[in-house]
Protein backbone atom coordinates (compact mmCIF):
# COMPACT_ATOMS: atom_id res chain seq x y z
CA UNK A 1 0.00 0.00 0.00
CA UNK A 2 1.36 3.43 -0.90
CA UNK A 3 1.69 6.31 1.56
CA UNK A 4 -1.04 8.05 -0.40
CA UNK A 5 -3.39 5.07 0.04
CA UNK A 6 -2.50 4.76 3.73
CA UNK A 7 -3.27 8.41 4.38
CA UNK A 8 -6.62 8.18 2.59
CA UNK A 9 -7.47 4.97 4.47
CA UNK A 10 -6.51 6.57 7.81
CA UNK A 11 -8.81 9.51 7.12
CA UNK A 12 -11.66 7.22 6.15
CA UNK A 13 -11.17 5.33 9.44
CA UNK A 14 -11.91 8.58 11.27
CA UNK A 15 -8.49 10.10 11.94
CA UNK A 16 -8.26 13.84 11.37
CA UNK A 17 -6.26 15.14 8.40
CA UNK A 18 -3.02 15.66 10.30
CA UNK A 19 -3.21 12.26 11.96
CA UNK A 20 -4.02 10.56 8.66
CA UNK A 21 -0.88 11.89 6.98
CA UNK A 22 1.50 11.51 9.91
CA UNK A 23 0.34 7.94 10.55
CA UNK A 24 1.00 7.08 6.90
CA UNK A 25 4.70 7.54 7.75
CA UNK A 26 4.65 5.81 11.16
CA UNK A 27 6.93 3.01 9.99
CA UNK A 28 9.61 5.46 8.83
CA UNK A 29 9.23 7.81 11.79
CA UNK A 30 9.90 4.95 14.18
CA UNK A 31 7.38 6.01 16.79
CA UNK A 32 4.28 4.13 17.87
CA UNK A 33 1.00 5.08 16.21
CA UNK A 34 -0.74 6.05 19.44
CA UNK A 35 1.92 8.64 20.24
CA UNK A 36 1.85 10.01 16.69
CA UNK A 37 -1.96 10.20 16.71
CA UNK A 38 -1.88 12.10 19.99
CA UNK A 39 0.79 14.48 18.70
CA UNK A 40 -1.21 15.28 15.55
CA UNK A 41 -4.63 15.39 17.27
CA UNK A 42 -4.73 19.19 17.79
CA UNK A 43 -4.02 19.92 14.12
CA UNK A 44 -7.23 18.55 12.58
CA UNK A 45 -9.71 20.99 11.09
CA UNK A 46 -7.00 23.51 10.36
CA UNK A 47 -5.70 23.49 13.95
CA UNK A 48 -8.48 22.56 16.32
CA UNK A 49 -11.21 23.47 13.81
CA UNK A 50 -9.96 27.05 13.53
CA UNK A 51 -9.80 26.39 9.76
CA UNK A 52 -6.28 27.77 9.48
CA UNK A 53 -3.41 25.68 8.01
CA UNK A 54 -4.86 22.49 6.54
CA UNK A 55 -4.31 19.49 8.79
CA UNK A 56 -2.98 17.49 5.84
CA UNK A 57 -0.21 20.06 5.42
CA UNK A 58 0.50 20.04 9.17
CA UNK A 59 0.74 16.24 9.18
CA UNK A 60 3.03 16.30 6.17
CA UNK A 61 5.31 18.82 7.87
CA UNK A 62 5.34 16.89 11.15
CA UNK A 63 6.39 13.74 9.33
CA UNK A 64 9.09 15.65 7.48
CA UNK A 65 10.29 17.12 10.76
CA UNK A 66 10.66 13.67 12.28
CA UNK A 67 12.58 12.48 9.23
CA UNK A 68 14.64 15.56 8.33
CA UNK A 69 14.34 18.01 11.21
CA UNK A 70 16.94 19.27 13.64
CA UNK A 71 17.14 19.25 17.43
CA UNK A 72 20.03 21.60 18.19
CA UNK A 73 18.63 25.08 18.97
CA UNK A 74 21.80 26.63 17.53
CA UNK A 75 21.60 24.69 14.25
CA UNK A 76 21.33 27.71 11.96
CA UNK A 77 22.09 25.86 8.74
CA UNK A 78 19.69 23.05 9.61
CA UNK A 79 16.95 25.56 10.48
CA UNK A 80 17.40 27.22 7.11
CA UNK A 81 17.23 23.83 5.35
CA UNK A 82 14.12 22.88 7.32
CA UNK A 83 12.34 26.13 6.52
CA UNK A 84 13.25 25.75 2.84
CA UNK A 85 11.71 22.26 2.86
CA UNK A 86 8.58 23.55 4.60
CA UNK A 87 8.15 26.24 1.98
CA UNK A 88 8.76 23.84 -0.88
CA UNK A 89 6.34 21.20 0.47
CA UNK A 90 3.66 23.82 1.17
CA UNK A 91 4.14 25.28 -2.31
CA UNK A 92 3.61 21.89 -3.93
CA UNK A 93 0.36 21.43 -2.00
CA UNK A 94 -0.72 25.00 -2.81
CA UNK A 95 -0.06 24.40 -6.53
CA UNK A 96 -2.64 21.64 -6.51
CA UNK A 97 -5.37 23.20 -4.34
CA UNK A 98 -4.69 26.93 -4.53
CA UNK A 99 -4.05 27.36 -0.82
CA UNK A 100 -2.83 25.65 2.33
CA UNK A 101 -5.59 27.26 4.42
CA UNK A 102 -8.40 24.88 5.40
CA UNK A 103 -11.30 27.31 5.05
CA UNK A 104 -10.05 28.36 1.60
CA UNK A 105 -9.67 24.87 0.15
CA UNK A 106 -12.82 23.32 1.64
CA UNK A 107 -15.32 24.60 -0.88
CA UNK A 108 -18.29 24.76 1.49
CA UNK A 109 -19.34 26.74 4.51
CA UNK A 110 -17.38 25.13 7.32
CA UNK A 111 -18.23 25.21 10.97
CA UNK A 112 -15.37 26.24 13.21
CA UNK A 113 -16.98 25.23 16.50
CA UNK A 114 -15.39 22.68 18.76
CA UNK A 115 -17.70 19.77 17.91
CA UNK A 116 -16.26 17.54 15.18
CA UNK A 117 -18.41 16.98 12.13
CA UNK A 118 -20.01 13.56 12.15
CA UNK A 119 -18.36 11.23 9.64
CA UNK A 120 -21.33 10.12 7.56
CA UNK A 121 -21.51 9.05 3.91
CA UNK A 122 -22.73 12.59 3.14
CA UNK A 123 -19.67 14.06 4.88
CA UNK A 124 -17.32 12.02 2.72
CA UNK A 125 -19.25 12.97 -0.45
CA UNK A 126 -19.09 16.70 0.33
CA UNK A 127 -15.62 16.98 1.85
CA UNK A 128 -12.59 16.53 -0.38
CA UNK A 129 -10.33 16.03 2.65
CA UNK A 130 -9.49 12.41 1.76
CA UNK A 131 -7.90 13.77 -1.42
CA UNK A 132 -5.98 16.41 0.53
CA UNK A 133 -4.42 13.86 2.86
CA UNK A 134 -3.60 11.55 -0.03
CA UNK A 135 -1.86 14.34 -1.93
CA UNK A 136 0.08 15.53 1.13
CA UNK A 137 1.36 11.98 1.72
CA UNK A 138 2.23 11.60 -1.96
CA UNK A 139 4.13 14.90 -2.04
CA UNK A 140 6.22 14.02 0.99
CA UNK A 141 6.84 10.48 -0.22
CA UNK A 142 8.08 11.80 -3.57
CA UNK A 143 10.38 14.31 -1.88
CA UNK A 144 11.77 11.69 0.50
CA UNK A 145 12.61 9.44 -2.44
CA UNK A 146 14.72 12.26 -3.91
CA UNK A 147 16.97 12.35 -0.84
Amino acid sequence: MTREERARENFLKGYNCAQAVLLAFADEVGMDEETLARLAAPFGGGMGRLREVCGAVSGMLMADGFLNGYSDPKATTEKKETYARVQMLAARFREEFGSIICREIVQEQVDSGVTPTERTPEFYKKRPCAEYVALAAKILDEELKKC
